[in-house]
């Protein structure tokens, strides 16, 4: 823990003078995190030292610093310790030193280095793959933070639910570890809280199967909702599609957004639709269309209307879908409109 009382003290002139040497941008470490320059100790030399034995030139090592200033006050000891651990699942020292330049404040988080080292090599036996354990360490590091245990009991619970619900056991293992990689965050639970989840959607008369099929559709995210924002969710969209409980359980099968979105998002959304003339039987037609933003809507209505396609007669299906899926459907109502009409009566201009 470093004292962030800034007004009683003086910038350290040694680190001072080591970053001027680095060619490291000061201003920068002033505006983002003054305290550091504070601290009586400093490991600017040998830090920068550790960053060009694995591969870092000055450029690197300077904009490493001034992105991560609090890299200067571990210890060397502490900087080869994480060097090791992530070199684990790092091909090369190219691979570690781009990773570092790209997440430092992952990588100089080394408060759990115990942790961090059981949990690497529990993902490892899991069998998760090197290049997705990089991307887990730098893009939800707080996962390894975790007790091993605390990981071993949520992936217990996972795939104890996954049997229950009539998985096989020769595709639990691919399931998990697919589930994983979409979604690391998962972790992040409780087994009380994943338990409860399940148990919320099989009481509103989801068969085993289906709660399958919407954990796989929802990448697990559900796990990190509550069972009284889905119950308000749904009751939200059966009042709105003025449908059955089973035509509900329907409707959330072929769009889980439904479950999964607050009341004032599927309002929002909703309400947008409503604004370009879409009517509510369209939208119970294609639910799926409120996965897509207000935003994405509009741009996605403008584009098609400029080819002459008016949306509030025809189905909603060529606004659905993520942007790549969009640009094929938009290409295929383009080149529709612009295909020349063949006429077989017309005579054909035949030179002799």
């Amino acid at each position: 823990n470093y004292t962030t009382d800034t007004k009683s003290r003086e910038e350290n002139k040694k680190t001072l003078e080591n970053l001027y040497s680095l060619s490291v941008d000061i201003t920068k470490i002033r505006r983002l995190k003054e305290w550091v320059l504070l601290q009586d100790v400093a490991y600017v030399k040998e830090i920068a030292g550790i960053l060009q034995e694995i591969g870092a030139d000055e450029t690197t090592v300077a904009s490493i610093i001034e992105r991560c200033p609090e890299a200067i006050l571990h210890t060397p000891a502490e900087i080869n310790s994480q060097r090791a651990l992530w070199q684990l699942v790092c091909q090369n020292e190219k691979q570690l030193i781009k990773l570092i330049e790209q997440f430092p404040e992952s990588f100089f988080t080394t408060e759990y280095q115990q942790n961090q080292k059981a949990n690497i090599l529990f993902f490892q036996e899991l069998g998760l793959k090197n290049n997705i354990i990089t991307r887990f360490l730098t893009s939800a590091p707080n996962i390894f933070y975790n007790p091993v245990e605390k990981n071993k009991n949520v992936i217990e619970t996972l795939q104890k639910n996954y049997l229950n619900l009539g998985g096989s056991e020769a595709n639990m293992k691919i399931w998990i570890l697919k589930l994983l990689s979409q979604n690391p965050f998962i972790l992040l639970n409780t087994s009380t809280a994943i338990q409860e989840n399940l148990e919320f959607l099989q009481k509103n008369y989801f068969t085993d199967q289906e709660v399958l099929q919407l954990l796989s559709k929802l990448k697990g995210f559900i796990f990190q909702l509550y069972s009284t924002t889905m119950q308000k969710s749904m009751l939200f969209s059966k009042n709105i599609f003025k449908c059955s409980d089973q035509e509900l359980k329907q409707l959330v099968l072929k769009c889980p957004a439904l479950l999964y979105y607050s009341v004032t998002v599927l309002e929002e959304r909703l309400e947008g639709l409503l604004k370009e003339g879409i009517s509510i039987a369209q939208i119970r037609e294609t639910p799926m269309v409120l996965e897509l933003t207000t935003q994405i809507v509009q741009y996605r209505i403008k584009k098609l209307s400029a080819l002459g396609y008016d949306i509030k007669s025809g189905n909603l299906e060529s606004l659905n879908g993520t942007k790549k899926d969009f640009e094929v459907a938009y290409g295929k109502i383009q080149s529709k409109k612009e295909r020349p009409i063949f006429n077989p009566i017309a005579p054909l201009h035949i030179e002799d």
